[in-house]
């Protein structure tokens, strides 16, 4: 239920940093990592969230040797064209510098999601370009209870895919076929409703919680892409909503009845949540792992060149 955790606040979160003590570089890090085991790694993250390794001078050589013991079940990472660096983790250098990336759970609007991210400083950008972290219980406690309780039934995502030509990507590049018979057998398997319309388009929706419990602690977190998904997401309403039919813009987002999310809630939602987030700077080599479902994540603008690689585990 949403609504339980909207009462109270959260004390004010920060990640654990580790430092080196000793011989330094990979081979220590390595060493205390495999140390601790990964029992202790798993109650050590669902405690303290985010795990920050500064110092150890991660190459990208050595980042698969130390990915092996902080994600040893390491999983894709989506089908966005990127920089293979290491077995199960992948380097992309970061457009729209000059734009804020809001945080998100990653996948949160998927029926699966990863539980564990790793990200790694493959080039440090030359000013700015934090990470930034918002805890998703201090997020959900930031939150109007009226919201969260018009939010309980869950959210539903809408995606409209065109036939080739239009704004947004087609439904042959999202799913790689020809045939709509190849779709339809791929969106019956994921539980997902989907329509072809009149225009030689699809619609596919699928409807999921605004929260989800953490496996680990059992506490009700925020976990969701509303306000990514939504046209007002993060400030002004978007060009697109002016130039589409609702039921084409590529990517929407309603209450789980399929009525309008007002633009002032998806603005407050932004707002409280950012109102809470920490910031993670980067210097070449350092290593994050968090906890996707405890966490969102985002970026702040910055200039130069920022290349984060990013590997992930269920």
């Amino acid at each position: 239920m949403v609504k339980k955790g909207c009462v109270g606040i959260v004390e004010h979160w920060t990640p654990l940093e580790f430092d080196p003590e000793g011989i330094g570089g990979p081979e220590e890090l390595g060493q205390r990592l495999a140390a601790l085991g990964q029992q202790e790694l798993t109650a050590l993250l669902a405690e303290e969230k985010a795990l920050v390794f500064r110092g150890f001078d991660v190459t990208h050589e050595t980042l698969a040797d130390v990915l092996d013991l902080l994600l040893p079940s390491r999983c894709g990472t989506g089908t966005r064209p990127r920089d293979r660096i290491a077995d199960g983790s992948c380097c992309v250098a970061d457009d729209r510098p000059e734009t804020t990336v809001w945080p998100y759970h990653k996948m949160s609007a998927a029926h699966t999601w990863p539980t564990r991210l790793a990200l790694y400083c493959h080039t440090a950008p030359r000013t700015a370009g934090a990470t930034v972290l918002v805890d998703g219980e201090t997020w959900l406690a930031a939150l109007d209870p009226a919201v969260c309780e018009r939010l309980t039934p869950g959210v539903r995502y809408v995606r409209f895919l065109h036939d080739g030509f239009g704004v947004g990507e087609s439904w042959r590049s999202a799913f790689g076929t020809e045939h709509r018979e190849q779709v339809e057998l791929f969106l019956d398997g994921t539980g997902d409703e989907w329509a072809w319309k009149a225009c030689g388009g699809i619609q596919v929706t699928r409807t999921l919680p605004a929260t989800v419990k953490h496996p680990v602690t059992g506490n009700e977190v925020w976990f969701n892409q509303l306000h990514r998904w939504h046209p007002a997401g993060c400030g002004p309403r978007n060009a697109l909503s002016w130039m589409l039919l609702e039921d084409q813009l590529p990517w929407n987002v309603t209450f789980a009845d399929g009525s309008p999310i007002p633009d002032h809630i998806v603005s407050e939602i932004c707002v409280r949540g950012f109102a809470t987030a920490v910031e993670v700077p980067w210097n070449w080599g350092d290593l994050m792992l968090l906890d996707n479902v405890s966490l969102a994540h985002g970026r702040l603008p910055f200039t130069g060149t920022r290349r984060i690689c990013v590997a992930m585990s269920n």
